[in-house]
């Protein structure tokens, strides 16, 4: 994903009670990443774009009241797709529904998105060469990084540092898997259309694009207008491909994945369930508690 569309999203995900139930752990960790988000985001930006002073002005004022916004309008809506996902611990899921919620969760961030781009279209004209020449090596940095994960070692090495992320993902919902239940993720990973080179060559495509992009918003012709209107078309290729080839890829990578997630809640124990309603009723309740905090 491109640093402008992660830019987009980490503004709006990092402060998503969602994305705190995904990728924290517990109630103080969600709640402390949500309150201090305007800051950790701005030092992840500043991490890749070294932004002068007036840029660091307007960015630390527009995040902050992106959570003010996202607090009064988006966590009502998390709480509620949260308290609306409890009555299906106990149920049978199947892939389609799986996919709706990953839909609905996309369109929440999408929106969140939209949001800050007056500021990526305020910023983007104002780069300085040296900014974007920091972005590119700043990426090479990670980019290596992300080989070294998911490209480097045998097949067998990278297959068991897949299902180790997979396992602690789900793990942290469902609580210890069986053996059985392990043997059967690992199967249905192994099934995966998943392929690490076309992801890096996506990620690399991407990071060109952007790039491209906002070379092309330099100049004193480019009004915030056309700047929105330019990186409003780069969110949208960059979540969903126009490459016919990279379309069908992520397709069949999502609907691959709804079915395992599927797959796993079915085979899930009363335990497991128990643990899951827990994790839930949790997670709406740090929403809501958030929503409070003023």
């Amino acid at each position: 994903m491109s640093l402008y569309v992660r830019f987009l999203f980490r503004c709006s995900a990092i402060i998503g009670l969602l994305s705190g139930a995904l990728f924290l752990g517990g109630c103080s960790a969600v709640r402390l990443g949500y309150n201090n988000a305007p800051d950790l985001t701005y030092w992840w930006l500043d991490s890749y774009m070294d932004f002068d002073s007036p840029q660091s002005v307007r960015l630390r004022a527009d995040l902050q009241a992106l959570q003010d916004w996202h607090r009064k309008e988006e966590l009502p809506q998390y709480a509620d797709m949260i308290k609306s996902l409890q009555p299906l611990v106990n149920k049978q899921v199947s892939p389609e529904q799986v996919c709706a919620l990953y839909t609905t969760i996309e369109d929440r961030l999408l929106t969140s998105a939209e949001r800050m781009l007056p500021t990526a279209a305020a910023l983007a004209p104002g780069l300085a060469p040296a900014q974007l020449e920091h972005m590119q090596k700043t990426w090479d940095k990670h980019n290596q990084e992300w080989r070294e994960d998911w490209l480097d070692g045998t097949p067998a090495e990278r297959t068991k540092y897949r299902m180790k992320k997979l396992l602690d993902r789900v793990e942290s919902f469902y609580g210890r898997l069986s053996d059985a239940q392990v043997s059967r993720l690992s199967a249905l990973l192994d099934a995966s259309p998943f392929d690490a080179a076309t992801q890096y060559r996506d990620r690399l495509q991407r990071q060109q694009d952007t790039l491209q992009t906002l070379r092309g918003l330099k100049g004193a012709g480019t009004t915030e207008a056309l700047a929105q209107t330019e990186l409003r078309a780069l969110l949208n290729r960059s979540v969903h491909s126009t490459v016919p080839a990279q379309k069908n890829y992520q397709d069949r990578l999502r609907q691959h994945t709804c079915s395992l997630v599927a797959s796993l809640h079915n085979s899930a124990t009363p335990a497991q369930r128990s643990k899951l309603a827990q994790t839930l009723h949790n997670y709406e309740g740090d929403a809501r508690a958030l929503m409070a905090a003023r």
